[in-house]
């Protein structure tokens, strides 16, 4: 009795350690669909959208429109890699290793901290992927920019892993990222991530309840030198509580099912 209560005494940091962390990123970097979709599409769309010679010199603010592009596609790479890494815990609940991990002296809360830091590794690396293509092009905007959008993307991104992490416990494994990666899709549009809003027009009006939308105007905001408004953090703030409360909740109803 007193083996096996040493065995799952809790060790140092709930567990965490960094094999954990390595094993979980090779994991989700072996998933080959999810590095298509995260790194070679916003890739690919920025090329496409971005370097239109029609535009892509065109100024916008402190750069051009291939900045406003490269920015744009580099949070939307980096929330279907948050996204796509909090997500996964649908794949390992349907498989079982989550309840193995269970068993196991890992901490419950240390699981989902794991699964937010690799989510974020894979939104850095999807970040980084983009604004490095846009170095080798025809992108420009002031030095210190490119530093100060590209953290603002990565950190904001943090919303949608806890929205990845919360539709992993509320879908089935099957479907998650069937719906999930149209449905980012549509959030960016909707929140006015692709393209410009109109002030004053109905769909901007709607576009500020967005979880894309306070993001989206944080990012660009560098480099178009809008004065930010306080909606902006406060919607961020606002969907990360929701996220992250949903998360918590379904990952309790998920705890206590074992």
């Amino acid at each position: 009795m007193t083996t096996l209560a040493a065995s799952r005494r809790v060790p140092p940091l709930g567990g965490l350690n960094p094999t954990l962390l390595g094993l979980e990123v090779r994991r989700l970097l072996r998933n080959r669909r999810t590095m298509i979709i995260t790194l070679v599409m916003p890739v690919a769309f920025f090329l496409i959208f971005g370097l239109n010679p029609d535009y892509a010199g065109e100024s916008a603010g402190n750069g051009n429109v291939s900045a406003y592009v490269m920015i744009s596609m580099a949070l939307y790479g980096a929330m279907i890699a948050t996204t796509s890494g909090g997500a996964m815990v649908s794949v390992e609940r349907a498989s079982g290793w989550s309840r193995q991990l269970r068993l196991t002296p890992l901490a419950p809360g240390v699981y989902i901290l794991v699964k937010v830091l690799v989510a974020m590794m894979l939104g850095l690396l999807a970040v980084g992927v983009v604004y490095t293509v846009g170095a080798f092009t025809s992108v420009h905007m002031d030095t210190s920019l490119w530093f100060a959008t590209a953290l603002i993307t990565w950190l904001g991104s943090a919303v949608f892993a806890a929205f990845g992490l919360f539709m992993g416990y509320l879908l089935p494994s099957e479907n998650v990222m069937q719906i999930l990666g149209p449905g980012l899709a549509v959030l960016g549009f909707a929140g006015g991530l692709f393209m410009p809003l109109q002030d004053g027009s109905v769909w901007a009006s709607i576009a500020q309840f967005m979880p894309t939308y306070g993001l989206s105007q944080l990012v660009h905001a560098p480099l178009t030198g809008d004065a930010m408004q306080w909606t902006w953090p406060v919607n961020v703030a606002v969907w990360l509580v929701i996220f992250v409360g949903g998360a918590a909740w379904r990952f309790q109803r998920d705890t206590e099912r074992v």
